[in-house]
């Protein structure tokens, strides 16, 4: 008998929460609505996430929270929104990170390509190849013929072990054809700072960091990682024009619901979130942050990740690349 009204219970639960999730659909948002972000105040992703969350609140009129979940590259925060009641009401604003971290951490508390589904990209992001100002290396393709000369003696920096610089990094080696040695860091600090004071040969480094140091002239910038030249850097080529015809790199940020979000929350959402990246001041505090704003519609946006992480787990993997 008591197991009878327990089974009951649950299911009961269970078709409460569907016709919750099922109505929210229509009337998304009826509650406040947390934004889970993998990095620390301050980031880039933290950042972009405090930007559009006053204007959804605004457009909802529900309130929108930011919550900060830095952890084990981001699989803290993944896992927080995976386990959330698929409405709407939990999302994530994730970085490149998330596609790289389904191949570094053999055991996450999700299945990365079944338990979310994106709702639109937010906006792309270049990645500089740099090295320091008067070391004698004035072009891109200098730096692959030394490594080509040097085969396994010249080392590069990244933001970490499976971060978008370290993919970046193993991408550029793997298409240049060089072996060169990986000196992951803490941060993009110091492995800029190792680089400008000669103790590594290069640094792969999100731009937004590398750009006073560029204009400054401590750091020369050979090269950005994506198909057309960052405005922010105008004078820096491409690594495509530079040497490696048809290379294309780029880091982005996007926001990504639970699987089983209703089609029409989700629908909402990526509208939303659309027509704020739309608005001039919006995209040149992204243009600040070395961002291009890029809206997708929410079929483009979850291809978009579902390929990255294929991509980014073959480069991990031919790297030989494993979580600390």
């Amino acid at each position: 008998m008591r197991q009878t009204i327990e089974r009951r219970l649950v299911v009961l639960a269970a078709a409460t929460a569907l016709i919750t999730y099922q109505a929210c659909a229509q009337t998304y948002p009826v509650k406040p609505v947390r934004i889970v972000v993998p990095f620390t105040p301050g980031s880039a992703t933290d950042v972009i996430a405090r930007m559009i969350a006053p204007r959804l609140a605004d457009r909802w009129g529900q309130q929108v929270v930011v919550d900060n979940r830095p952890s084990a590259g981001g699989t803290v925060a993944g896992g927080i929104v995976a386990g959330a009641l698929p409405d709407g009401h939990t999302l994530l604003l994730a970085s490149s990170v998330f596609a790289g971290s389904a191949a570094l951490y053999p055991k996450l508390p999700y299945d990365t390509l079944r338990d979310f589904t994106g709702v639109t990209q937010i906006g792309s992001t270049p990645m500089l190849i740099g090295t320091a100002a008067g070391n004698g290396i004035k072009t891109l393709r200098e730096l692959i013929t030394l490594a080509q000369q040097k085969p396994g003696q010249i080392n590069y920096g990244s933001s970490g072990i499976g971060s978008g610089t370290h993919v970046g990094g193993e991408l550029f080696r793997m298409t240049a054809g060089i072996n060169t040695v990986h000196v992951p860091y803490k941060g993009t600090p110091e492995a800029i700072n190792d680089t400008i004071a000669g103790r590594i040969h290069f640094v792969v480094t999100s731009i937004v960091p590398a750009v006073p140091l560029v204009r400054s002239g401590r750091l020369a910038g050979l090269a950005v990682t994506t198909r057309e030249r960052a405005p922010i850097l105008p004078d820096v080529p491409t690594v495509s024009e530079a040497a490696l015809v048809g290379f294309n790199y780029e880091g982005w940020y996007g926001l990504i619901a639970a699987a089983r979000t209703p089609a029409r929350v989700i629908e909402r959402l990526s509208v939303d979130v659309g027509i704020i990246l739309r608005n001039a001041e919006v995209a040149e505090r992204l243009a600040a942050l070395g961002a291009l704003a890029k809206p997708t519609s929410a079929t483009e946006f979850d291809r978009m990740v579902r390929d990255e992480i294929v991509i980014r787990g073959k480069v991990l993997k031919a790297a030989g690349a494993t979580a600390e």
